[in-house]
């Protein structure tokens, strides 16, 4: 089967990045720019939050071996779909919760996800996360690619991307790669 796309945004790209690396049947996650209106945007002027961009990842998947719907499961949750530009204590547009769709089945998933999870009453806040069409996508600098696997000492890691990987491992040990 061929590997299929799908772009999310959920924060901070260096903690969805180190997520969805562990999945079985993810075979590559970039962290970049999603949904903005600027060429080739840098960190600096993403940053800004004036170009519509959110950080995002884009993941390349075997759908034999993961579906969409798992990786919508995961993304939502693991982290919070209702806190409208914000995530922990990154604050901004570019923290935006976001589904970005490549096609019309796509769509259809992201929203009957978004309809099911919503009835699941798990969040006291109503969901903000926007599910848009695909547009653009712009890999972020290299310093920021597998950020986690680079710097798992880093503050930031410790701190805020161990706890969800712990997470993810908990709650979704079935997809997760041990050998991620």
């Amino acid at each position: 089967m061929q590997a299929a796309t799908a772009t999310l945004a959920a924060g901070c790209f260096w903690c969805t990045e180190a997520l969805f690396q562990r999945l079985k049947g993810v075979e590559k996650v970039v962290s970049g720019y999603a949904g903005g209106n600027k060429d080739q945007p840098s960190y600096e002027t993403v940053s800004m939050g004036n170009t519509g961009h959110a950080e995002a990842i884009q993941i390349t998947y075997d759908p034999a071996v993961i579906t969409y719907n798992t990786l919508l499961d995961v993304f939502w949750k693991t982290h919070n779909p209702t806190t409208p530009n914000q995530q922990g204590s990154d604050i901004g547009s570019q923290y935006r919760s976001v589904i970005f769709y490549h096609d019309e089945d796509q769509r259809q998933q992201a929203e009957a996800s978004r309809a099911a999870m919503e009835k699941t009453n798990a969040y006291d806040d109503d969901v903000v996360t926007e599910i848009v069409p695909f547009t653009n996508f712009y890999p972020a600098e290299d310093y920021h690619q597998n950020f986690y696997a680079s710097n798992p000492k880093n503050g930031y890691c410790q701190l805020v991307i161990d706890p969800k990987i712990a997470k993810l491992s908990r709650d979704f040990k079935d997809v997760v790669d041990p050998a991620a």
